[in-house]
């Protein structure tokens, strides 16, 4: 059985349960020496995968809301034509099952130009994106479950679109182990102080251990990591008194609740945030890069800034390790355009694509590009009709997402939707399909990765999705 298939660890906990109980060094040492080795073993162990990876890491641009594929990268010409017409009776009957029919087709005023070799479509929405569509892989063809924003960005997230299962990030986490024991390595990054939808569940672990939890880092707070650093006036000894302290509680609890699975997560939790108070300040203090480097993820104007730090931070991040990176763009649904989709979407468009373009031009000059997989979305797409006369509901039933590097073969289209943009109808990837092919680039197989959850073995793709061979660079 390999390491993916076992439930828990009960080894390599157990040792660390006999190390806690014997140990009289301290809690630094600690977690500086043998759990260290153990820690180092097991993810060795999981690094091996089901094949040969094409990706090392993956940092995942999430665009909270629903971004309309029709304004960006699925030209539609008909929509201009039967401007403020009913849809054509072909679309009739699907729709009344969704409660969608009635509303007029809403113009796409965008000027769509092709970029590049690969002759990509792209609008001028996103200028700095189409200039990398030669790196690029628009799948067009995407579709969900989730027709709310709790239901899509939980099944974008999670695979399913009710709550509780682990998302795709534990699951690398879980999966791949971390390739730096002094950072997360599953990290969370929002361009606000808010709270996306779902909140902390979008990055939970579900059922499998909490230490595979993301870390949410809030890069433009002069603390972007709560409570790493030592409060003023607090000396290093102090604290060390302080955590060994605590390490005896933890001791006299782990004696009594042997393979407490909660207790385990958190004593690592603990371990996790000593050590990372000798790497973390450094990967995140963005003072260490070039002013020409800061310009490129246009974190010199006030539109781009944030989103511009978080993708540089995002490129630090992997470049130290860390195995997945989620950044929210509009993160509390900002993206939604139920009405005013123009003054909406072109807003969002320029906060986030100057610095996605940074990232990806970053990454390849970097060497990085061949081994770090960018996937771009949002949790559906929108529709054709309108809606409130200016705006655009929810579409999950075909929308576009794209990926770069990680072993991507760019400047292609994957799929269609039909001639509105409604329906995904050729190479239709579901959820679980894309989640699968995110896992495939990394060496993971999604019917071999399980956790046995009480007795039932369960897959990060609910025993669905199928990678989609298209995507992968020959």
């Amino acid at each position: 059985m390999s390491p993916h298939q076992q439930p828990h660890h009960p080894g390599p906990a157990q040792s660390r349960r006999e190390f806690l109980q014997r140990s009289g060094v301290g809690f630094g040492a600690l977690a500086l020496n043998a759990m260290l080795g153990q820690d180092t073993a097991h993810a060795s162990a999981n690094l091996l995968g089901h094949h040969t990876a094409k990706a090392k890491n993956v940092i995942f641009l999430f665009m909270e809301g629903g971004p309309s594929q029709l304004d960006l990268l699925d030209p539609k010409p008909l929509l201009n034509k039967l401007a403020g017409q009913p849809l054509p009776p072909s679309f009739d009957e699907p729709l009344l099952a969704m409660g969608e029919k009635g509303s007029p087709i809403l113009p796409a005023p965008r000027t769509f130009k092709q970029h590049g070799q690969s002759g990509l479509w792209a609008s001028e929405w996103i200028p700095h994106i189409a200039t990398c569509m030669d790196d690029i892989a628009v799948i067009r063809s995407c579709w969900t479950n989730g027709i709310n924003h709790a239901g899509g960005v939980c099944q974008m997230n999670t695979c399913t679109n009710v709550a509780g299962r682990p998302s795709l990030g534990s699951w690398v986490n879980y999966g791949l182990g971390s390739a730096n024991q002094n950072l997360p390595s599953f990290v969370v990054l929002c361009d606000n102080s808010g709270r996306p939808v779902n909140g902390p569940r979008n990055w939970g672990s579900g059922f499998i251990p909490a230490s595979h939890q993301g870390v949410r880092i809030n890069g433009a707070s002069a603390e972007p990591i709560a409570n790493l650093n030592l409060p003023t006036g607090y000396t290093v000894e102090e604290q060390s008194r302080k955590l060994n302290l605590l390490n005896e509680f933890n001791q006299g609890h782990a004696a009594q609740h042997q393979h407490h699975g909660d207790l385990e997560s958190r004593i690592k939790s603990y371990e996790l945030a000593f050590r990372m108070q000798a790497e973390a300040p450094e990967a995140v203090d963005l003072k260490q890069e070039p002013e020409h480097i800061k310009v490129l993820y246009g974190m010199d104007q006030k539109e781009t800034s944030v989103f511009g730090q978080n993708c540089l931070l995002a490129r630090r991040l992997v470049e130290r390790g860390v195995r997945f990176v989620q950044l929210y763009s509009g993160t509390g649904s900002k993206w939604d355009s139920h009405a005013e989709i123009e003054k909406n979407h072109s807003a969002m468009c320029r906060s986030m694509d100057k610095p996605v373009a940074g990232l990806l031009k970053d990454l390849k000059q970097r060497g990085l590009l061949d081994e770090t997989l960018v996937v771009w979305g949002g949790e559906f797409g929108r529709t054709p009709m309108s809606e409130k006369g200016d705006g655009r509901d929810h579409n999950p039933t075909g929308f576009s997402m794209w990926m770069a590097g990680g072993g991507v073969k760019g400047g292609q289209t994957i799929g269609t939707t039909d001639e509105l943009g409604l329906y995904a109808i050729e190479d239709k990837m579901h959820v679980h399909d894309i989640h699968a092919s995110i896992l495939h680039l990394l060496g993971l197989d999604n019917m071999k990765l399980t956790f046995n959850n009480n007795g039932r073995m369960e897959r990060p793709t609910i025993n669905e999705g199928v990678f989609n061979e298209k995507l992968i660079r020959g």
